[in-house]
């Protein structure tokens, strides 16, 4: 066969099909060690990046309520009497 018949008979190599592959299982090994830092309880609690069921909607609802525990405290603290307060811490 002539040269220009043999490169009409040649298919084209597609690279999608490879990276397609590469990004599924870097995206599977993500995922795996995802799982195994949430199992190992290796990630922070307040971390939530990246991890189902976590979004900066829930961040930002834990801040909020630990901002007002924090106030409720320190109102309860200002209606102590601290002359009582200070003669049962000496106790």
């Amino acid at each position: 066969m002539d040269a220009p018949v043999l490169i009409l008979l040649q298919r084209p190599i597609s690279i999608l099909s490879v990276a397609s592959k590469l990004l599924e299982r870097i995206g599977i090994a993500a995922k795996q060690l995802i799982a195994y830092l949430e199992k190992s309880a290796l990630l922070p609690r307040p971390r939530s990046a990246n991890r189902t069921g976590h979004s900066s909607d829930t961040a930002q609802s834990a801040v909020i309520l630990s901002a007002l525990v924090l106030l409720d405290l320190s109102a309860a603290f200002d209606t102590v009497d601290h002359h009582i307060l200070l003669q049962r811490l000496e106790r």
